[in-house]
Parts: structure tokens; sequence; C-alpha cells
């Protein structure tokens, strides 16, 4: 995968990123475009836009749906908007893992899923010319 970190604003300590956007490059061609900031005029703004041969996908605030979430989907078919239950991802997670931990259920994403995750966010710092988080 190629990164490429577009843009960082910086406030006050050079080694803290204030804002990023990254644009990514997977190895089947698709693109991707992510945008993060500690640091806005707005509250929260968590969403998330996908865009495919058959049409286009949108998440309003996926990440803790308790607090108001959609999903709007636009496709040759038509345009739908989807809602689900307010319940807190955190739930679905301490499910996850009590299922594993106490039943032996599969878990559903692995710590190599994990590591490559921090890869491109590592990636991302580098390209910012940011250094690497590393534990305290």
């Amino acid at each position: 995968m190629h990164r490429r970190a577009m843009t960082v604003e910086q406030q006050r300590n050079s080694r803290i990123d204030r804002a990023m956007t990254a644009e990514l490059r997977f190895p089947s061609g698709h693109t991707g475009r992510i945008r993060c900031s500690m640091w806005s005029s707005d509250l929260v703004r968590i969403s998330a836009t996908v865009i495919g041969d058959r049409g286009r996908m949108r998440l309003l605030n996926p990440v803790a749906p308790q607090l108001g979430h959609a999903l709007w989907l636009s496709t040759e078919n038509g345009r739908s908007l989807r809602q689900f239950g307010r319940r807190a991802s955190y739930d679905y997670q301490l499910d996850a893992f009590a299922g594993a931990v106490l039943r032996g259920e599969p878990i559903l994403t692995t710590p190599a899923e994990a590591v490559a995750n921090m890869r491109v966010i590592d990636a991302a710092y580098q390209a910012a010319g940011l250094p690497l988080r590393r534990p305290s």
C-alpha cells in the first residue's frame, strides 16, 4: 500500500499533529482518503463514504451509534435510508471478547490486522514528517 500524508497542522509542539488528511492506495488499485482532527470547530463529525461501481454508501457516525447514526445507500435501484439500534459499538466489542474467551467463538479481527492498521498510521506520520508514536 502506498501512502502519502497531504497536510498536517501543528499546534505549539512540532511533534503533535493537530489535523491530518492522508490518501491511501491499495494493492488492488482502490484509493481512500482519511481525515482526522483533534482541533476543529465541529464538536464531533464522524462519517464514511464508500463509492463503488454500482452505487454509494454514506455512513454518519458508525463509531458511536448510540449518539445517533444513519446509513444512506444510493444505487441504480434507488435510494434508501437505514438506521439500526442505538447500542454502543463498545457493547458489540465486549460481546465479541466474551464470546471468544468464554465460549471459544472465533475472533473477527486478528492481531495481524491490528498490526497492519498501525503500519498505515505509522506511514502517515512518517510521510507527514512526524515521529512515530511509541509506548510510554
